[in-house]
């Protein structure tokens, strides 16, 4: 059933320049916090939807130029709501539950913790402070990161696609490409991602097989309320409703 679902939703996506990768909800659940937990049956079917560097030019400039009179939020945002909530046409027997990366519980924690979701279903590894066996920073926050095999750090984690009635018992999980793998590196993955992720370094941490374009760098290193601008969207957009 599995295979089915994500042959169909990797036909639907994949030509947007997304990927979908499937876990069951038990995996997720399993390594977190009941606070966090995503409220499905263990064994209940689920997909972490990345964007690609692709993304841009296949979903997103074509969705403003179509919709550009109806986008009052941010151009990516309402670009992956569209396409996600779509997906759901394909699976008209089917309940869709869909969870964007933006959302939060009225606690203003996330509805999804992006990074572990997307480990535990194979799609980027999750490197963290823990992955480091001797720990430079003493006292510092340090936030961890997902590295993708491919990309590097040239991709986002979108949302999750969520089966209710689905459920795949059997599915087998797939461990995430530990790509950066000596300690050394890990090491500076973590400094660039915490002290200097402006510049974008740490997303190139590997050697990558495609990354954002210039056109994509400078729309994202953009403040929210002016990449309107960078779209040609100023005119439509009534003031004060953006972030």
């Amino acid at each position: 059933m599995e295979g089915r679902v994500a042959e169909r939703l990797r036909g639907a996506l994949g030509p947007l320049g997304f990927e979908v990768h499937a876990f069951k909800v038990g995996w997720y659940n399993a390594v977190l916090q009941p606070g966090f937990h995503l409220p499905y049956p263990d064994d209940t079917l689920a997909f972490v939807v990345l964007s690609t560097p692709s993304m841009f030019d296949k979903a997103l400039k074509p969705f403003v130029n179509k919709e550009r009179l109806k986008i009052i939020r941010d151009p990516v945002d309402q670009c992956v709501s569209h396409h996600l909530s779509r997906v759901k046409e394909k699976f008209p027997d089917q309940k869709v539950d869909v969870i964007f990366d933006y959302e939060i519980l009225p606690s203003r924690k996330p509805k999804f913790l992006a990074q572990t979701a997307a480990h535990v279903a194979g799609a980027a590894y999750y490197y963290q402070r823990k992955d480091v066996k001797l720990d430079p920073w003493e006292k510092k926050k340090i936030y961890g990161v997902c590295i993708h095999p491919k990309y590097g750090g040239w991709f986002a984690i979108r949302g999750l696609l969520l089966f209710p009635d689905i459920q795949v018992p059997f599915l087998e999980q797939s461990a995430p490409v530990d790509c950066v793998s000596t300690e050394e590196k890990r090491i500076e993955l973590l400094e660039l991602f915490n002290f200097h992720w402006q510049d974008g370094r740490y997303r190139d941490i590997i050697e990558v097989k495609e990354r954002y374009s210039e056109e994509q760098k400078a729309y994202f290193a953009t403040p929210p309320a002016e990449r309107f601008r960078l779209l040609g969207l100023t005119q439509e957009a009534p003031r004060g409703t953006f972030h």
